[in-house]
């Protein structure tokens, strides 16, 4: 690790939230207005030099003001993600009305980070690792369609229309809920095997269509990690940043998005990795996905009970202003847990 006295600390600081307002290289004149330390152009260009030594600011080109390395944005996020947890209302808010499907808190959560933000976002759906089903209800919504509400620990729902090729009585339908709900009831999706499906089946007087199709809501409602949604948003957020936006760059990150198969790849590694849960900051060439090789990536997990976890990633320049991003998703990781984890009342 790179140790700087505050003064050079300051003067970094003060390099890279400068280029993060405007993406043009700062010269000392600008960092003399722009800091509290009341230092000469002279002394702050002293300074600046042994800051480029240090390989933490790069001059682009002659006679032109210095931009931040990686290395330097490193060293800039890496201290600035020791101390950093504010309140962000808005968030707080949104999270408070609990909206009842999980997949439109998702689409919803993305949009309100990027539009806060002003970067591109992705959220994946949640990994449902033991989760356990809670119970099952077939109601009769025509004399041949059923709706069967799937629920699963953690409140997680799944509502599915299906149609049946003969009308069920009410007392068929009555038994079929409770030999549903007795087999199936406390179970996880491993533990739903082919001896408890053919069981259910035996047992069904004549329904296992109707079976196959419950158990097919119940896979859907406690998906396994081969099938991670993902939900963008604020992809088109790149084209305001004219480094991104020039030659093939924005492109390359529009179709990544589009295709969503990079970024499932992306946050699947950030889930499965032990050691990068919480929030994680991929600086240019640190990201897996190749045509982000240009951007920062942040990514957090959250959870919403023990077992029940996603990632969410916001990618943007490298001179995006990491303050305000890992703020807002160290609030956002917050207000989860108090919101979603806490015992219901």
């Amino acid at each position: 690790m790179i140790q700087l006295d505050e003064r050079k600390q300051k003067i970094l600081d003060a390099i890279i939230r400068n280029y993060q307002e405007t993406g043009e290289p700062v010269g000392s004149r600008t960092i003399s207005k722009y800091t509290d330390l009341q230092l000469s152009s002279a002394t702050i260009r002293n300074e600046m030099s042994d800051l480029e030594e240090m390989g933490l600011i790069v001059q682009p080109h002659t006679s032109a003001g210095r931009i931040p390395t990686d290395t330097g944005y490193r060293l800039y996020v890496d201290r600035l993600m020791k101390n950093q947890l504010q309140e962000v209302d808005q968030t707080r808010d949104f999270l408070l009305k609990r909206v009842d499907r999980l997949e439109k808190m998702l689409k919803q959560l993305a949009q309100l980070l990027a539009v806060n933000t002003n970067y591109a976002t992705m959220i994946s759906g949640p990994r449902y690792g033991g989760v356990k089903l809670k119970f099952i209800q077939l109601s009769r919504v025509e004399p041949t369609k059923l709706l069967a509400v799937v629920v699963a620990e953690s409140n997680v729902i799944k509502n599915t229309l299906m149609d049946l090729e003969a009308e069920i009585s009410d007392e068929g339908l009555l038994a079929l809920n409770l030999l549903l709900n007795n087999n199936l009831s406390g179970l996880t999706l491993d533990e739903i095997n082919l001896a408890v499906i053919t069981r259910i089946k035996e047992q069904s007087e004549g329904h296992a269509d109707i079976v196959e199709k419950v158990l097919a809501s119940v896979a859907e409602a406690i998906r396994g990690e081969d099938e991670l949604q993902i939900y963008t948003s604020g992809a088109t957020n790149i084209f305001k940043y004219p480094e991104l936006a020039g030659g093939d760059k924005a492109s390359q990150i529009l179709q990544a998005f589009e295709e969503k198969k990079q970024l499932t790849n992306l946050l699947t590694d950030h889930l499965n990795s032990e050691e990068n849960q919480g929030i994680q900051v991929y600086i240019g060439e640190e990201t897996s996905v190749q045509s982000m090789k240009d951007c920062s990536v942040v990514t957090a997990t959250y959870e919403l009970s023990d077992g029940v976890k996603g990632s969410i990633g916001i990618v943007g320049p490298k001179r995006m202003d990491y303050e305000k991003v890992v703020s807002t998703l160290q609030t956002l990781m917050t207000q989860m847990d108090l919101i979603y984890r806490k015992p219901e009342e």
